[in-house]
């Protein structure tokens, strides 16, 4: 059960735990960052006009085909 819950994962992609926890924090951050950007470019639309979605493409290529 131990194993299935945390480590399966992580392995599948080629991490440790903490490797895939590390990878998930900044990930996640990067999100809170894309979507303050996208608030505030709702409310002044000026300001980080492409922001989010440049943010949003760079995860999505450095998640894409991970792990096959």
């Amino acid at each position: 059960m131990f194993a299935r819950l945390f480590l399966d994962h992580p392995a599948k992609v080629d991490e440790t735990f903490f490797e895939h926890m590390l990878f998930a924090l900044k990930f996640a951050g990067l999100l809170f960052a894309a979507g303050a950007a996208a608030l505030v470019h709702a409310l002044i639309p000026c300001l980080f006009e492409k922001t989010a979605s440049g943010i949003i493409a760079r995860l999505y290529e450095r998640t894409h085909n991970r792990g096959r």
